[in-house]
């Protein structure tokens, strides 16, 4: 195999078996408690713990392979790997240290819930439970809040227009959104606060940013003063006057300086409301965030993520609305997940350039759409395409059809035979991987570098399933164990492992016939043809049924048993991917 690595994007050529048909390159692109003070990190909330993370216990507690022997003290070197975030308050990759010793805080931005939620928020979805993950596999116990907006201008607006109730409309599409997320293996956050069930600790951070003297009240609203602080703008760089006023609301002219944000907007007819010490009314958008934040991480706490837009002037908001409340509010790292574009615009709802989570998966496996959102860095931009989703959706039925087959294998044999070593060109193959999936993933979580460096133990295990000379080689099960199981907790980590390999091949196979627009039935018939022409030595029919097959992304592969086929790319995408390259 060989792998190229150019910027942020891993070009792939998979490795040819005896039964495949061709080389084709590979793109990945790349509740309502009180508000509690910054101590009360963790307290009354259940958090996850991960296990420990040595290399046994990376392969798995059941094996028996000594894969690390002369090797334990660059194991025990790479396990305490230290973890690069990085940090856009600081614009630099800084070294990640907790606030509180083996635990983490963390708060994500979560959707506005008044539709179905596109890949642009499966990105942001997809990176941070990847932090989620790592972080509980170096071993931290992580609090992970991920809230959702359920009170909002554009919420009101959707609702209006279907005739609906505000709050049911968002529940509706809250429950959407999980769904979409469960899809995408992405582990349920720690706590999912809602802001409908805030509005007391939201009432209560005004209040608090009033008696500090940086809001002030007009006729029911309450707005933050900007003005009150002189380092605005310290996480973007932008100044003061680039506050992109009515951006979600209508600029109010009432208010002292332009660049004022809303805390509280008093109640119009019509829609809901809460009563409050201003009148009965609803929370601003930002300050919705930084209560809950409080609510569950205390005023200060490790992490805050989200996109990129969010940055200015949402997160900026967050700031210092936080600060206003409590002086001693601090989070250590900010960090932002680039854009999803299609034709390099980003992809968002307002610009109506957008393919929501649904419309993807309804032809493409989740899992492939994962991998496809982890083929790029999460801070660089990918750009939207069917050829770069039908590349992630070859790659990942590669990995699990290799995996399935060295499955299959080891199922024939006695694991009680295996013996407890390996050979030593495996135990090393092992041990890189490992090395190499923690180094890259402690420097900024690069998982392109990961996907990667899966392709030296798929291509060993592909030796020792097809090739004649590895199929006779000492300890060849014990290999395939040791290789087959690695990849499998590496592919935990990545949240990338199916509930079956079997199912997914199934999964994958009903996807690619669907883009194609063919059944199965058809296919097999095709099949029974091209052989019927080849038996006649029609050999222009038979090349024809192939070709037309790869046309629309169906591969036949031969083989002593009979004719099989595969998901591939499509070969007139084929083209668009070499070119990109």
């Amino acid at each position: 195999m060989v792998t190229l690595l150019k910027s942020c994007r891993i070009f792939l050529l998979p490795y040819r078996s005896p039964l495949s048909v061709s080389k084709i390159p590979l793109r990945f692109h790349s509740l309502v408690p009180k508000i509690r003070p910054h101590h009360a990190i963790n307290k009354g909330v259940r958090c996850m713990c991960s296990v420990g993370n040595s290399l046994s216990s990376f392969i798995g507690e059941n094996n028996n392979s000594n894969c690390c022997d002369g090797n334990d003290e660059r194991s025990k070197a790479t396990t305490k790997k230290d973890l690069w975030l990085y940090n856009t308050m600081r614009r630099q990759k800084e070294l990640f240290k907790p606030k509180v010793a083996g635990k983490v805080g963390m708060y994500v931005c979560g959707i506005t819930a008044y539709d179905f939620s596109h890949i642009g928020h499966a990105r942001a979805y997809v990176t941070f439970d990847c932090v989620y993950r790592y972080l509980k596999y170096l071993g931290y116990e992580v609090c992970y809040v991920r809230n959702f907006t359920d009170v909002d201008d554009k919420i009101l607006a959707r609702a209006n227009e279907l005739g609906e109730n505000p709050i049911s409309l968002s529940g509706r599409f809250c429950d959407e959104f999980l769904q979409d997320m469960a899809s995408l293996h992405c582990l349920p956050p720690s706590v999912e606060p809602r802001v409908s069930d805030h509005i007391p600790q939201i009432i209560d951070m005004i209040k608090q940013i009033i008696d500090n003297g940086y809001a002030y009240c007009l006729d029911g609203d309450v707005y933050f003063a900007v003005e009150r602080f002189t380092d605005y703008g310290r996480l973007s760089g932008r100044k003061l006057e680039d506050n992109r006023a009515g951006e979600r609301v209508a600029v109010d002219s009432r208010k002292r300086n332009p660049a004022d944000f809303a805390l509280w907007k008093a109640a119009k007819e019509g829609e809901p409301f809460w009563e409050s010490p201003w009148g009965p009314g609803r929370p601003g958008w930002h300050i919705e965030c930084s209560a809950m934040s409080a609510a569950y991480l205390g005023y200060s706490f490790d992490i805050h993520g989200g996109g990129m837009d969010l940055i200015f002037p949402h997160h900026e908001n967050e700031i210092v609305q936080s600060c206003a409340a409590c002086r001693e509010s601090n989070v250590s790292y900010w960090v932002h997940n680039g854009f999803v574009t299609v034709d390099s615009e980003k992809m968002s709802k307002s610009l109506g350039n957008f393919f929501t989570i649904r419309q993807v998966v309804e032809l493409y496996h989740p899992l492939a759409l994962r991998l496809f959102l982890m083929g790029t860095h999460y801070r660089a931009p990918i750009n939207y395409s069917d050829a770069l989703l039908e590349s992630a959706s070859e790659r990942i039925f590669y990995i699990y059809q290799t995996l399935k087959d060295c499955e299959d294998v080891l199922k024939q044999q006695d694991r009680a035979t295996l013996k407890d070593s390996v050979p030593q060109d495996i135990a090393n193959c092992v041990d890189k991987f490992y090395s190499d999936f923690v180094v890259a993933m402690s420097d900024d979580l690069h998982t392109p570098v990961v996907l990667a460096t899966l392709s030296d133990p798929l291509k060993i295990i592909n030796d020792f399933l097809h090739t004649r000379k590895a199929k006779k080689r000492e300890l060849r099960g014990e290999s395939l164990a040791a290789l087959e199981k690695t990849i499998r907790n590496v592919l935990s980590v990545l949240g990338l492992m199916p509930s079956s390999y079997s199912l997914a091949l199934h999964q994958l196979r009903e996807k690619a016939l669907k883009r194609a627009k063919l059944s199965e039935a058809e296919v097999l018939q095709k099949i029974v043809e091209r052989d019927a022409a080849r038996k006649n030595k029609e050999y222009e029919k038979s090349d024809s049924i192939r070709k037309e097959l790869a046309a629309v992304g169906i591969a036949l592969m031969d083989s002593p048993e009979g004719t099989t086929w595969r998901p591939v790319v499509p070969s007139a995408l084929q083209q668009v991917l070499v070119t990109a390259s």
